[in-house]
């Protein structure tokens, strides 16, 4: 009887192990799924930039561009006569290419 109880004893400790991984594995794989998720939900949602745009330190007219997704801004903003005369301030009209396709 002794030898039964030891064995059910060690028996009911591994099952609390197990349990506990299992429990530690989806609480790991949740968080992390549920955050990738969010990102993605974010990143659908949220434009990437603000239709009127404010030109910052350093920023020239490609890297608004590709940071906007938005390659026609020389087009949608005809007060910019050269492009590479583009300056810390400038406000420019910002249409993503993105919503453009809806």
């Amino acid at each position: 009887m002794k030898k039964s109880m030891e064995i059910a004893d060690s028996a009911s400790w591994y099952c609390a192990l197990a349990l506990m991984t299992l429990i530690l594995m989806g609480c790991i794989k949740t968080s992390s799924v549920s955050s990738d998720e969010a990102a993605r939900g974010k990143q659908l949602l949220k434009p990437p930039c603000d239709e009127i745009y404010v030109v910052g330190e350093g920023e020239t007219l490609h890297t608004i561009s590709d940071k906007c997704d938005d390659p026609f801004i020389v087009e949608r903003n005809p007060h910019i006569h050269d492009p590479d005369d583009v300056f810390p301030g400038l406000v420019i009209k910002i249409i993503p290419s993105t919503a453009g396709k809806l």
